[in-house]
């Protein structure tokens, strides 16, 4: 197919400049220039990487006589990183390596030379050659100045970097993050050097320079952007973990999404390694259930449910990623039949999406003509995708507005014109959907009658979100400082991620959240309450018990957030004492003071449940009457049920009522420990001092 007319113009545009850069174009055959005049008019990438870089022109004719080139990738990036002593020489190595292949992978795409498998197994293969090639690299330099890191028996230990998501599924986009999370077998210490380092440190160190290696922006751009958010705990956790430490983390913590990335995980580099087995043999219980899981079709519903409503909130109608019907559809179809019945059905535990999707037809989980819609749309969407990509470099999955783009796209596609492609677009994510709906459904919404009820479990669900948040608080609920909001959220977020939280725990805290967040902002002063209400969860959270207790009782969530946002020293003390949460459940008993008269009668009560020979219990419930009793005087107090100068005789009542049973206990324990005659001389001797 020709070059529309309308592209012909700036290819010829682009040649020139490319012609103006080198004026020998012996090596290129008429064939190759006919072809590269073509792609430069679609891709920005393959014009610019071939006009900064004269050694790739010159070599570039030359690299198109191959098919293939995925084979020899790391070896021939080792062989290039193998001279390089100083960190700024690997980097530049790195960088026109990547930018090299990459133009090639773009340039056999532009003009339809291989299948989409080829094409997404060669971005793969690439992406793992530059991060195993980098370990292998700073893995030396590394020892060479800490020493080798060994475990107890002295044997030298290596780092397994796990590559997530498409990368582990050898199907990366070309214009895409890397989801990495770095892990060792076993602590212990580096030998060989002068001074030993822990391998925990080491490792870390070992990251940090991967990651430097590949995400930071040079003169010669970047290689990938690297993204160790999927990693334990988040950007709160260690940046390296030892597999036990891996181990107890996804058995104690994980979460059903960590269940969903690690479908696709895969070791770089390192298949085969033992090492690698010993990893995989441990997560697998994780990942996929012995019994059959149904529980994971309302969580991957729950998921789709907060992707529609950013792309809403993002206006991302025309995203052939996140939109309905579109890639991302896909991929939870397929993860819903690997996490419900991969516990029992090895082929459904595959990473490749395609190949998924194979076995699901092959156990006739779906309809085979689903089954087809399902391939036929993906294939054409992750390709579609791919040159979105390949224009410029950039992480897009949406489609263009600018007419020319347009047309760029569309006769990559091998479209005559625009209408034509989103004509075959449409119909492959309608029927995508219609499968979607049919088989994981829409999220059963109680608030659809209340979009502001909508918006507080958004502000949850996207609670790691910066800027995200921010947009909800400022155009979907009209709070004040937004930002300000936005920063007391993500610390909690951030300090939760560091608390041990099991999964009853976790769920019941997901429920919570948005309850807490609409009694907030109920109220007129939620700048205050926010912060406050958040410590007193932050102090409580690991005690599943007392975060029941709020989500069961409505009425003591309410008194919660009243009383917090009335008051810093109640927020502070409820903090401090879980066990006065159980005063908010009767607003009644919590309003109402004890009667001034009735104080020092109340506290002997109390007393007398605890055997008086168990002076630690005494004591302790000494302490409990008082904060019980401070919090009822305050609440009546912020509820205008007392007037100032009747609160002051409460407080002095009381503190009489303490002081004297405080004097009674210790006299109790004189009299214990010395007897009662000897007690009453030693007090009579002091009364006289």
């Amino acid at each position: 197919m020709q070059l529309p007319a309308e592209l012909q113009q700036s290819a010829q545009q682009a040649f020139t400049q490319l012609q103006e850069t080198y004026s020998d174009f012996s090596q290129w055959s008429e064939q190759q220039q006919a072809q590269l005049k073509q792609v430069v008019a679609m891709s920005q990438f393959v014009k610019d990487a071939l006009q900064k870089d004269e050694a790739l022109f010159q070599s570039f004719p030359e690299m198109l006589t191959y098919t293939s080139r995925e084979e020899h990738y790391r070896d021939r990036l080792a062989s290039e990183l193998e001279s390089c002593a100083v960190e700024a020489d690997g980097h530049r190595v790195l960088r026109r390596f990547r930018n090299r292949e990459m133009a090639y992978i773009a340039w056999r795409d532009f003009l339809n030379d291989w299948t989409l498998d080829e094409s997404l197994s060669h971005l793969s293969m690439l992406a793992e050659a530059m991060i195993f090639e980098t370990y292998q690299w700073q893995y030396k330099a590394c020892c060479q100045e800490w020493g080798t890191p060994c475990n107890s028996a002295g044997e030298a230990q290596s780092m397994l970097i796990i590559g997530m998501g498409k990368l582990g599924g050898g199907e990366l986009n070309f214009s895409s993050d890397i989801d990495l999370i770095f892990t060792y077998p076993e602590n212990g210490e580096t030998q060989g050097a002068r001074r030993s380092i822990a391998n925990a440190q080491f490792f870390t160190r070992l990251g940090q320079r991967i990651i430097k290696a590949l995400d930071q922006q040079t003169f010669d751009g970047f290689c990938y952007r690297v993204d160790m958010r999927l990693r334990p705990f988040g950007e709160s956790g260690p940046l390296v973990m030892s597999y036990a430490a891996l181990e107890d983390y996804y058995q104690e913590q994980g979460r059903d999404w960590e269940r969903y990335a690690m479908v696709k995980a895969r070791v770089m580099g390192r298949e085969m390694y033992p090492e690698y087995q010993e990893l995989r043999q441990m997560l697998r219980p994780f990942v996929f259930r012995r019994y059959i899981d149904f529980s994971a079709i309302q969580s991957l519903r729950r998921m789709k449910s907060m992707i529609s409503s950013e792309v809403r909130r993002r206006g991302l109608g025309n995203n052939i990623k996140l939109g309905a019907g579109g890639i991302r559809e896909v991929e939870f179809i397929a993860q819903v039949f690997q996490l419900i019945r991969g516990g029992r059905e090895p082929s459904l535990r595959g990473r490749g999406l395609l190949e998924t999707l194979e076995a699901i037809n092959t156990l006739k989980l779906l309809d085979v003509k689903e089954v087809e819609h399902l391939q036929q749309a993906y294939r054409f969407l992750r390709r579609q995708e791919n040159l979105l990509q390949a224009m410029a470099d950039k992480q897009t999955q949406t489609l263009p507005d600018c007419q020319s783009e347009q047309l760029k796209l569309a006769f990559a596609m091998g479209f005559e014109s625009w209408d034509a492609m989103l004509k075959q677009t449409e119909q492959h994510m309608l029927n995508v959907h219609h499968v979607f709906a049919n088989l994981i459904g829409e999220e059963e919404d109680d608030e659809e009658a209340d979009p502001i009820a909508k918006h507080f479990h958004e502000l949850w669900d996207m609670a790691g979100r910066e800027g995200v948040i921010a947009h909800i608080l400022e155009h979907d609920l009209q709070v004040e400082n937004p930002e300000e909001k936005q920063n007391v959220i993500l610390q909690f977020k951030a300090d939760l991620a560091k608390k041990t939280l099991g999964p009853r725990g976790r769920e019941v805290l997901n429920r919570l959240m948005p309850k807490i967040f609409s009694a907030i902002y109920s109220n007129k002063d939620a700048e205050f309450g926010l912060p406050r209400v958040l410590h007193v969860l932050h102090r409580i959270v690991t005690r599943t018990t007392y975060l029941e207790l709020l989500d069961e009782h409505p009425a003591a969530l309410t008194q919660l957030v009243r009383l917090c946002t009335a008051s810093p020293m109640i927020s502070e003390q409820l903090g401090r004492y879980p066990i006065l949460l159980d005063e908010l459940l009767d607003p009644a008993h919590l309003y109402n003071p004890v009667p001034l008269e009735s104080y020092k009668t109340e506290l002997r009560d109390y007393l007398a449940r605890i055997p008086e020979e168990d002076m630690e219990q005494q004591m302790e419930a000494l302490r409990q009457f008082k904060q019980t009793c401070i919090l009822r005087i305050a609440a009546a107090d912020i509820a205008g049920v007392l007037p100032v100068m009747k609160v002051s005789d409460h407080l002095t009542y009381l503190a009489e009522a303490i002081v004297e049973a405080g004097i009674n206990q210790a006299w109790q324990q004189m009299a214990a420990k010395y007897g009662e005659r000897l007690t009453l001389k030693i007090a009579a001797a002091k009364a006289l001092l």
